[in-house]
């Protein structure tokens, strides 16, 4: 079951190039559809992997680290002291020795090998604060942008099943429309109708054509920017749309989701990681952070050889040492000062904005939760609206063949119900997108949430 994304978003191209197919297709098949096809999906990931490096780089920071110099080239010394005591076995003690060593253009050559393990530094515990931080603030940028592309999907797939209806009920109307001026117009040719009925029917014709070709267009973007995020042609699918109850029972209450998205709501998270960050620099650097103490180890080895004012000569000098190395900063030039109080306005904004944004994410918690609240309540009048616009459509159809109603009467009634039929569908529509927002608002949608709205569709 691990490949079954990549198998249905085959079947679904496959669907898509043949010639003459029109599957149904639903909201979770455009969904899996955009995974495999939309460039987002990839930026997304990038963007978690790089985050995720960020652990090691954390980690990496109180690891020993070992580093080898080298060096070659041609070099000359001239080394000279008066006045030495000189003693051997032998030769007894000397004063006023003098001794001097002299290499024009020889052979030089050093190396050295060194360890360093980090024993103490505040500033490098800041430092991995703030990388673990930007790890987790990686984590939560992929699930705020999961959301967001869950959410984008489902308006793509309900703008372009809007659209689509609504060029079909205008094509409708159209046709509805050119029938009631042909027989207007005949009507008025055997002196059984005004005139008036002729030229109300004209215009609404010419009206309804503006309409259609402008709902061409809209539907023709719709599909354009579906097809884009999921390779989908937009005309070879059949999408389908929400019908009957789309509404789940009793909704929670307003102060539960609102305690959820104070918990989870992943922007909010990412914003409280980014002032947590902000406080991570101010430590790293404070005055109690500059100080440093590290293990040291070093071994190194200089030679120098060739000729000079006294023949042949070589110098060598070989060093060990292990101990603990402290330092210690005293004046830095005010740099450090200054960039403490760079951190520390830094901090105070984004304490500023993680408010800002709590306050901003509650206000629209709650637009949603009150727009799923009413909306069972809308969708109950407006079907409603719609058998009663129905209703009258075909009384006043039934008017209209008796003569007791006018044209414009049944072009009115006609387009009562296209209206009331296109208005209930986009209730519906909104209805489960403000569900969507709401679970993405309280950090809760994931794929089972989409598929519950999918559920609620029919072909």
């Amino acid at each position: 079951m691990r490949h079954s994304p990549l198998i249905a978003g085959a079947l679904l191209a496959l669907c898509a190039m043949a010639p003459g197919v029109a599957a149904a297709t639903d909201l979770l098949q455009v969904w899996q559809a955009a995974r495999q096809h939309d460039p987002q999906g990839q930026v997304v990931e990038a963007a978690r992997a790089a985050g995720a490096a960020r652990r090691e780089q954390a980690a990496a920071l109180w690891r020993p680290t070992l580093g080898l110099s080298a060096s070659a080239g041609y070099s000359s010394a001239d080394s000279r002291m008066d006045g030495a005591q000189f003693a051997a076995p032998g030769f007894g003690n000397s004063t006023g020795v003098s001794f001097g060593t002299s290499v024009e253009g020889g052979t030089a050559t050093r190396w050295t090998l060194g360890a360093r393990q980090p024993l103490y530094s505040s500033e490098r515990r800041a430092q991995q604060r703030q990388l673990s931080l930007a790890a987790d603030a990686a984590d939560l940028e992929w699930q705020a942008a999961q959301q967001d592309w869950m959410l984008l999907t489902a308006q793509r797939y309900f703008d372009q099943l809007l659209a689509e209806r609504r060029l079909a009920l205008l094509q409708q109307q159209q046709v509805a429309v050119d029938k009631a001026y042909t027989e207007a117009q005949d009507r008025y040719a055997l002196g059984d109708q005004p005139i008036t009925d002729s030229h109300e029917a004209a215009a609404r014709a010419r009206g309804l054509q503006a309409q259609v070709l402008a709902a061409a267009n809209e539907l023709e973007l719709a599909r354009q920017a579906l097809q884009d995020s999921t390779g989908l042609a937009g005309e070879g699918l059949q999408l389908q749309a929400p019908a009957g109850q789309v509404a789940d029972g009793q909704l929670a209450g307003l102060d539960a989701w609102l305690v959820l998205m104070q918990q989870h709501n992943p922007l909010l998270r990412l914003q409280q990681a980014q002032a947590e960050v902000a406080a991570a620099e101010v430590r790293k650097h404070s005055l109690a952070g500059s100080a440093t103490v590290d293990l040291v180890a070093q071994a190194s080895r200089e030679r120098l050889g060739g000729s000079g004012d006294y023949g042949t000569a070589s110098n060598s000098q070989s060093q060990q040492m292990v101990g603990v190395a402290l330092n210690l900063p005293l004046y830095t030039g005010g740099w450090r000062s200054a960039k403490l109080a760079e951190a520390l306005s830094l901090e105070q904004k984004a304490r500023a904005e993680l408010e800002r944004a709590r306050l901003q994410l509650a206000q629209q918690t709650r637009g949603s939760w009150l727009a799923l609240n009413s909306g069972q309540a809308r969708l109950a009048a407006l079907e409603q609206a719609l058998l009663a616009s129905r209703a009258r459509l075909d009384a006043t159809r039934l008017g209209r063949q008796v003569g007791d109603r006018t044209t414009l009467d049944l072009l009115n009634a006609e387009n009562d119900a296209a209206a009331a039929e296109l208005a209930l569908l986009q209730a519906r529509t909104e209805l489960l997108q403000n569900r969507l927002r709401l679970q993405a608002l309280a950090g809760q949608l994931d794929l089972p949430g989409l598929q519950a709205v999918n559920a609620k569709l029919q072909p």
